[in-house]
């Protein structure tokens, strides 16, 4: 699951202790991060898009 914390929480990964990007970032669906998220230190966010590439035109160098 996709998850961010909350404004102006600091949450830490359990295995790496590196606190939680605040644009998120996947995590594993298990006891911990589903206890993060019923205390309300995380919340669930749609993951980010990669931005398409722009084509180059016939003969184009990008």
């Amino acid at each position: 699951m996709y998850v961010k914390p909350k404004p102006g929480a600091l949450v830490r990964d359990p295995v790496t202790r590196q606190p939680l990007p605040e644009t998120g970032a996947e995590v594993p669906e298990d006891q911990y991060w589903m206890r993060r998220l019923a205390d309300g230190d995380v919340e669930r966010a749609a993951r980010p898009t990669v931005a398409a590439l722009p084509v180059p035109a016939d003969g184009e160098d990008l």
